[in-house]
């Protein structure tokens, strides 16, 4: 229920920062002056901490545009830090844990659209190593699996809210035009310069594009899931770290490509087409839902499904929040960075 442009940032943040909690020295509350921004119940969160985040956001997003701006950015990231660390202490007393496999299985995810080269740079330009990657991805699980047990695993959501949402909403549920939901397992037959499948697998000239796509669909055939192959073999990068997944493509859409058009006219949601042959390389598809235009029912399961999913991270938002005051009053917090910024209320660029 997810390092590609926000690599580390959006899968670790919500993580705490590991470097206090691993260390024996942070078993001892350091003074302020020592590049402590915050002590979570005597445990510090260091200004680099913050400093590593922050530049991992910047640099998808710009500088900020002024020194407020700025400080207030970091303010942020440092109160989700605070709430990170408050949420691992309590997941250690409800004795929620990950494995060592579930670690192994979400950095291989990580990895998977990049070579071995960008993944290390990537690392790098985040202030990483695969250890405290490693680390990082621990506590991220960790948090996942206290709020997926105290929170969303609590969640119900009733017919009638279904049925009243959709009264509210119909218009949402109305489809233009007939759209096709595909997926795609991709071979090209020139030297991929950024493989994007886990098994980092690349035909390198015309014959061994052939024979790669011969012997992909030989295995689909034989019954092996799509979706899996295409993430361990798939040449396109655009989709093969989601299973080869290119989401609901409009009838519209495939006019302007009728070779995919006429493989898309002879299947049936499930359904895989042949070998498909373009100027870019090979091509299989598959057909995994058809919509056609029209006002969804509210008896269809998908609509359901996706309006119970909807009200259900609605609730979980409310509740995670609400969870979460609860935690902070019963911790000790304090937050240095906001007595310096109030200290320094003239003159904020004077925070250090």
């Amino acid at each position: 229920m997810m390092l590609r442009g926000r690599l580390i940032r959006s899968a670790v943040i919500a993580a705490t920062g590991l470097g206090s909690l691993l260390c024996a020295a942070c078993n001892r509350p350091p003074a302020p002056d020592r590049g402590v921004w915050a002590e979570v119940d005597g445990q510090p969160i260091y200004r680099d901490q913050v400093e590593r985040y922050h530049r991992s956001r910047t640099t998808a997003g710009g500088e900020a545009a002024s020194q407020e701006q700025s400080l207030s950015f970091r303010m942020n990231i440092l109160n989700e830090l605070i709430n990170n660390r408050i949420l691992v202490a309590h997941a250690s007393r409800a004795r929620v844990t990950v494995s060592e496999a579930e670690v192994d299985t979400k950095v291989t995810e990580l990895k998977s659209p990049y070579s071995p080269e960008e993944f290390q740079k990537k690392l790098s330009e985040q202030g990483l190593d695969v250890n405290s990657l490693r680390d990082e991805v621990r506590q991220s699980l960790i948090i996942n699996k206290l709020i997926n047990k105290e929170i969303v695993s609590k969640i119900s959501v009733t017919e009638r809210e279904i049925a009243e949402y959709y009264d509210r909403n119909k218009g949402n549920f109305n489809v233009p035009e007939t759209q096709y939901h595909l997926a795609q397992i991709a071979v090209t037959p020139a030297v991929e310069p950024q493989v994007r499948n886990t098994k980092n697998d690349d035909a390198r000239n015309p014959q061994a594009a052939e024979r790669k796509i011969q012997a992909l669909f030989a295995r689909i055939r034989s019954g092996e899931d799509f979706s899996t192959v295409a993430l361990e073999y798939s040449e396109d990068g655009r989709t093969a770290a989601g299973g080869g997944d290119m989401g609901f493509v409009p009838a519209s859409a495939l006019e302007a490509n009728p070779l995919l058009r006429q493989a898309v006219a002879g299947l049936k949601p499930g359904q895989v087409s042949g070998i498909l042959r373009s100027p870019i390389g090979y091509h299989i598809i598959k057909l995994l839902a058809r919509e056609e235009a029209g006002q969804r029912p509210l008896s269809d399961p998908q609509v359901q499904s996706s309006i119970r999913q909807m009200l259900t991270n609605e609730r979980e938002q409310l509740l995670r929040a609400a969870y979460l005051e609860d935690l902070r009053n019963h911790a000790k917090v304090v937050n240095y960075l906001a007595q310096k910024i109030q200290a320094a209320n003239a003159n904020p660029a004077l925070v250090k």
